[in-house]
């Protein structure tokens, strides 16, 4: 099958022309995403090929971004909206929870809104304040929106495309720390359904659960751990709701011990749904508790004291030998 070596960024713009060019009602909007083709150029070169009808350059009012969306999808188009940076999500959140989350249940099934948002997230950038949230948790915890997040330039290509093409809202996560690592494309198709975690490294000895920007983290800390005899199983979410947990279960239960990674603060964050769901599932195979590593619990620091606070590899480190310890 064609393979073709992409950054994550590039992939993602690879597949939204590869949307546009299967489907006429496909609509890219937001801010800047035209002419200047996003602040991260992942919409370059689309406004130029696909005319400023489909490729619309939005004001700076997210709010409005969103809710003429739901218009749009409501006439049978499919737009994605880019939300500029994370932190600039929160005067579309309204729309979002109110009407995008709530439209097709409130029709009771007779209203779609096949619209997808797209949302850089995360730190690693070293950008001002509100550039580097990740508000993934807000979203996940709101019935009627569908979450995910890529990790790999080949998820990116897929993932962006299947989000398109489902009938329901999609937040599509981009860890945007990691758009210019370079990865694989299988161009010949999909290596997983959309809802789907899947298994990034295998391992016997601890599972380490993770998504969007740790999973590079992750892998990282699996590689180092290697070296003292340690075999740590990798698993990438990318779906954070709908949760796929059984190849979370499947792992833990093989290696007895679990570590989740995100950068979100660790209150009511992922993690913790994460491993209340491992401990109801797996308790009888659990040889610790299971442990997290994540952002602290308060706002995003500025850019000089951000290494300071993301997880990075000692500190996974350190979790897996706490793990091991009991």
């Amino acid at each position: 099958m064609a393979e073709d070596t992409l950054t994550l960024g590039k992939a993602l713009n690879a597949g939204l022309r590869r949307a546009m060019e299967c489907d006429p009602k496909v609509l890219v909007m937001g801010e800047d995403v035209g002419k200047l083709g996003g602040v991260f150029r992942i919409t370059d070169g689309l406004q130029k090929d696909f005319g400023d009808e489909r490729v619309i350059d939005t004001p700076l009012a997210e709010s409005g971004i969103i809710g003429t969306a739901i218009g749009l999808a409501i006439r049978g188009y499919r737009p994605v909206c880019e939300i500029q940076f994370d932190g600039f999500v929160y005067p579309a959140y309204d729309q979002i929870v109110s009407q995008v989350a709530k439209m097709h249940f409130r029709s009771r099934g007779k209203v779609s809104l096949p619209i997808v948002i797209r949302i850089p997230f995360g730190g690693g950038i070293g950008a001002v304040e509100h550039h580097s949230e990740s508000p993934e948790a807000y979203f996940a915890h709101t019935a009627g929106l569908k979450v995910v997040s890529c990790a790999t330039p080949h998820d990116a290509y897929w993932m962006i495309q299947q989000s398109i093409e489902s009938d329901d809202p999609i937040i599509f996560l981009e860890p945007k720390r990691r758009y210019w690592e370079k990865g694989q494309v299988n161009l010949g198709g999909a290596s997983l359904p959309l809802h789907a975690s899947s298994v990034a490294r295998p391992g016997t000895d601890a599972t380490l659960v993770a998504y969007g920007p740790m999973v590079r983290i992750a892998l990282d800390a699996a590689s180092a751990a290697a070296e003292d005899g340690r075999g740590i199983e990798v698993v990438d979410l990318r779906t954070l709701s709908p949760l796929d947990m059984r190849p979370v279960y499947e792992s833990v239960c093989r290696t007895g011990r679990a570590v989740v990674v995100h950068e979100a603060p660790g209150n009511l964050g992922l993690g913790a749904e994460v491993a209340a769901r491992i401990t109801e599932e797996c308790f009888y195979f659990l040889e610790a508790p299971v442990l997290r590593v994540t952002g602290f619990d308060t706002p995003y620091p500025a850019a000089r004291m951000e290494e300071e606070y993301l997880p990075d590899l000692d500190r996974v480190l350190d979790a897996v030998d706490r793990s091991f310890r009991f």
